[in-house]
C-alpha cells in the first residue's frame, strides 16, 4: 500500500512482455467460500460483490516469458501467473488510484504469511490516522495486507510495493490502493503456494 519509494523500470517496452489470452479453460468462481487459516477464518466473498470477470480463472495465455513469471496487467485489472503449455491463472486486482500507479520490472525478495503492515511515513503524513501503526499493525483480519504478501525488490532493494490480500474484497476490479496490488485473500493465498521467491514480476 506505500508508494513506491523507487521507480522501477520506467520506459521499459512492457507491452512487448506482456500475454495474449486466448480463452477460459476454467473459472474457480465456488472458490470463495470461508477459508480456515492459521488461527484466523477468512470471510466467504458474497456473490455478486465481486464481478464474475475477476474471478479467478484458468486461462490459456500466450507470452515468451517463462513459467512462474508474474505479469500485472493494470488497465485490465488482472494478474497473471505464468504456467506451462500456454496457460496462466489469471486473478482479478485492485491497483493504485490515480498518481499512484506505475509499470516496471521487479521480483519477489520475499514473502510472509499474514503479514505485519506498517505505513511508511509519507502515508502518514497524507493521512494521520494511520499514525498509530507507525510501529505496525499486527496481522489479523483487518490487516490491509490481507492473509498473504509478496514484496517487490529490485536492484536497489525493497520497492515498498507488494502484491498482497484485501478484507476489502469489493474494491477489486478498482483504482484503490497507493500503489500495491490487491487481491481476494482467497487469491493471494493460492498465488502464495505457486509463486517462489526471486521470480519476475512485470507490471504494465
Amino acid at each position: 500500500m506505500p508508494r513506491m519509494r523507487v521507480l522501477l523500470g520506467a520506459g521499459l517496452a512492457l507491452a512487448m512482455l506482456a500475454g495474449c489470452t486466448t480463452g477460459t479453460i476454467r473459472t474457480y468462481s465456488m472458490s470463495y467460500h470461508a477459508v480456515e487459516d492459521a488461527s484466523y477464518t477468512v470471510p466467504r466473498v458474497p456473490p455478486g460483490k465481486v464481478a464474475r470477470k475477476y474471478h479467478r480463472a484458468l486461462v490459456r495465455y500466450e507470452t515468451t516469458e517463462k513459467p512462474g513469471t508474474i505479469i500485472v496487467d493494470t488497465a485490465a485489472k488482472y494478474l497473471y501467473f505464468v504456467m506451462e503449455g500456454g496457460k496462466a491463472m489469471r486473478y482479478g486486482i485492485g491497483v493504485g488510484r490515480e498518481g499512484f500507479t506505475w509499470s516496471g520490472e521487479a521480483r519477489i525478495g520475499a514473502k510472509r504469511k499474514w503479514p505485519t503492515w506498517t505505513p511508511p511515513p509519507e502515508m502518514i503524513k497524507r493521512d494521520p490516522r494511520t499514525a498509530k501503526w507507525r510501529n505496525g499493525q499486527p496481522p489479523g483480519l483487518k490487516n490491509p495486507l490481507g492473509a498473504r504478501a509478496l514484496y517487490l525488490y529490485n536492484k536497489r532493494g525493497d520497492t515498498g510495493y507488494r502484491l498482497h490480500g484485501s478484507p476489502e474484497y469489493w474494491s477489486i476490479g478498482g483504482n484503490v490502493s497507493s500503489g500495491c496490488i490487491r487481491m481476494i485473500n482467497q487469491d493471494v493465498i493460492d498465488l502464495y503456494e505457486r509463486a517462489e521467491v526471486g521470480a519476475k514480476v512485470i507490471v504494465m
